[in-house]
């Protein structure tokens, strides 16, 4: 007779997994309609925050990306990122939206109360990246205050500086394929597949089709020698990428998140 019983708690892990995560949104809550994609395969390296500076340097920062793990207590970071709290405090500033395409043309300012309460819309599949708005950066010295409370992965790059870029993003929209200097991009809340390519790789894509029309129409066709590093990002984690190095978001969930940029001095 074979018991129920490892069944039966498995099933009921899943269920408390289920409810916390999904009563820890803090405003962040995402429809089940709403999700169009799960997450995927992890290729790439994962490592905890016993990682050294110097092995930081030797084995990753020039040359692959990787996923790091709970870095940091970001508690009130995470806090303060509620979406109530966002509106409260900082629902009257402007915040500049840009075309989620590639070379993202169209920039649009906003108030971050109507952004969030009009403009962020789950993706609709048929609507290419040069007609959805999306926030991503562009953030001035007004949200000085809330990056006090955020603390970055511990790693860094030499004769490099570091600066933010703070946004939120609805189910189903991201950034397609493309490049810049190196840096880390964590969740704070909802969870984000990424799409990675090494510099010599140019990947195969349409600058205004969506990472979601991408991964639905294109990726499953691709051969596995091309097929990109990829992993998925959830709250707690964040993600490396060197320099140079392709890259596209897709996000699963309604979602927070935060980038630390290197750049010369």
């Amino acid at each position: 007779m074979i018991s129920i019983y490892p069944l039966f708690y498995t099933l009921l892990l899943l269920l408390l997994t289920s409810s916390i995560y999904s009563s820890d949104n803090s405003g962040w809550y995402t429809d089940p309609a709403s999700i169009l994609v799960q997450p995927g395969p992890c290729n790439i390296d994962i490592i905890n925050n016993s990682l050294t500076q110097h092995n930081f340097l030797t084995y990753f920062a020039y040359k692959k990306p990787f996923q790091i793990q709970h870095h940091a207590d970001n508690t009130q970071f995470r806090k303060a990122c509620s979406k109530d709290n966002l509106l409260q405090t900082y629902g009257d500033k402007i915040v500049r939206l840009s075309t989620a395409n590639t070379y993202s043309y169209k920039k649009v300012d906003v108030p971050l109360r109507k952004y969030l309460t009009e403009y962020m819309q789950p993706q609709d599949l048929k609507t290419p990246g040069n007609e959805t708005l999306y926030w991503f950066g562009e953030n001035s010295h007004e949200w000085d205050s809330l990056f006090k409370k955020y603390t970055p992965p511990p790693y860094k790059i030499p004769e490099m500086i570091e600066a933010y870029s703070f946004g939120a993003a609805a189910a189903g929209t991201g950034v397609p394929f493309h490049f810049h200097g190196p840096g880390y991009a964590e969740m704070i809340y909802g969870r984000k597949r990424w799409f990675l390519y090494p510099p010599d790789k140019i990947p195969d894509f349409h600058p205004n089709q969506t990472t979601l029309q991408w991964l639905i129409q294109h990726y499953p066709s691709l051969k596995p020698e091309d097929r990109p590093f990829e992993c998925t990002i959830s709250p707690g984690q964040a993600i490396y990428f060197p320099d140079r190095w392709w890259h596209a978001t897709l996000n699963i969930d309604n979602s927070v998140f935060i980038s630390t940029f290197h750049a010369h001095k």
